[in-house]
């Protein structure tokens, strides 16, 4: 996400690195070169304007010039900056104080609403609530089934009924939660493929009759300014709580997401990068802005990774670290476990300086896809003790999986590489001395 407007900053930081004091002439090019950039990723006139305005104020602090280079002096400025732009500090949905939490969701058609409901259902239920979602989106085809179908994935309830009456959806489904003791309502509703009135008047009587604790305005980032401007026409009828920015890892200009807080005076509370369940992330301004400039966001990677391995699985692996009893079984198990955080092109932006490395890799779920089958072409013996296989076995599972011997070979170097790797940091207490690092800095980033 938002490729083309970190490659601009970065360029902009670097022109001024090489220098040995910044000039008013130096900075004025410098924030007209960002004001470009700003503007170049689709963000708002005013919002550029605002932004460049209070770079310029910054720079022009003396004691800010006498006290860092050039290039670390626009990096703070820029973060500090950005940061404020995208709301300065992280803000949770508002829970009820007596359960259900009643929870809105509103948007155009095509936004991606309904599986932003199915991902918020995921969320909450990760958080041990127990969640119950309304299919009041009784216009759209098929609506009501998809809404259905992403919900017994997950194990969720749907409320539904056979009428085209969103209001009796909505209130129906308030007392269903009451009785099976849900602790959170999420409510689907119909959008339009343009802000439309009958629209807007359902919503906003759907809003009268629950009075919700939290309405999420659903928006496509991808449609730069119109996502902008659709926030606006849909805050000053329903004055929606916080925004949803679906599709970002499709958006490469970032315009939507440094402009809305501006404009609506809301907070962006969650962002969505992909399709699957798992794929919806709390919104911090200042993780955000450390991805923007290239930073990576070291911190969400840690909490992905938690969320998936627990202390007891840590502990095995690094006791089969330890005794070099680690196999491609092992090995395998961590791929399952690593494709359930996330997209692996989202996670490689997390790694501080990948994201500009890798932007031009084409790089999808499926990269995976020849290793698994190369392992799962092994026999248990062979996956247990790698080093048995000789030439031959090795043509008998490149042609089992599909894959060509070097491509069986280069697995196989890489992971003895990625033992001994591992083994050295499990021995020497480096992976946990990191990780506790990690936990204990969450600033942490790179310089």
């Amino acid at each position: 996400m938002f490729d083309d407007l970190s490659g601009r900053l970065n360029a902009v930081i670097r022109s001024v690195s090489g220098q040995s004091r910044i000039r008013d002439v130096n900075i004025a090019d410098t924030v007209r070169e960002i004001r470009r950039a700003l503007l170049d990723a689709d963000v708002n006139l005013d919002v550029a304007k605002e932004f460049t305005r209070r770079v310029k104020e910054q720079a022009e602090g003396a004691d800010v010039l006498s006290a860092v280079s050039p290039g670390q002096m626009f990096t703070k400025i820029l973060y500090d900056e950005l940061v404020r732009a995208l709301g300065s500090t992280k803000e949770d949905i508002r829970l009820a104080n007596v359960p259900p939490t009643v929870i809105l969701i509103a948007g155009l058609q095509g936004s991606g609403k309904t599986t932003f409901a199915g991902k918020l259902a995921k969320y909450f239920k990760d958080k041990k609530q127990t969640p119950m979602l309304a299919a009041a989106d009784v216009y759209r085809p098929a609506a009501v089934d998809q809404l259905k179908t992403l919900a017994a994935s997950i194990q969720v309830p749907v409320y539904s009924i056979p009428e085209k009456d969103a209001v009796r959806v909505a209130k129906e489904a308030y007392d269903a939660a009451r009785k099976a003791a849900c602790s959170v309502l999420i409510v689907d509703t119909a959008g339009r493929l343009h802000v439309d009135d009958d629209m807007m008047a359902e919503v906003a009587r759907i809003k009268e009759v629950l009075k919700p604790n939290e309405i999420l305005f659903v928006v496509d980032s991808m449609t730069g300014q119109d996502a902008v401007n659709t926030a606006k026409a849909f805050n000053e009828r329903i004055d929606f709580d916080g925004v949803v920015l679906t599709k970002l890892d499709g958006d490469t200009r970032g315009g939507a997401a440094l402009s809305i807080r501006h404009v609506v005076e809301k907070p962006i509370k969650f962002v969505s990068t992909g399709e699957k369940l798992d794929a919806l992330s709390e919104f911090h301004p200042d993780r955000m802005a450390q991805r923007i400039l290239g930073m990576g966001d070291v911190v969400s990677l840690v909490e992905k990774a938690q969320s998936q391995f627990d202390e007891k699985q840590a502990q095995q692996l690094r006791k089969k670290l330890s005794t070099n009893a680690f196999t491609l079984d092992d090995f395998y198990a961590q791929m399952q476990q690593i494709k359930k955080m996330g997209s692996m092109k989202d996670l490689v932006g997390m790694i501080p300086g990948m994201s500009a490395a890798t932007k031009n890799l084409e790089m999808d779920d499926n990269m995976l896809k020849p290793i698994e089958a190369i392992i799962q072409s092994m026999t248990p013996l062979e996956r247990e003790k790698p080093e048995m296989l000789n030439a031959s076995r090795r043509r008998r599972i490149a042609d089992g999986s599909g894959t060509s011997v070097r491509e069986v070979n280069e697995l196989l170097k890489n992971f003895d590489n990625m033992k001994k790797m591992m083994r050295s940091l499990s021995g020497s207490g480096g992976m946990g001395r990191a990780m506790q690092m990690m936990r204990q800095n969450p600033g942490l980033r790179r310089r």
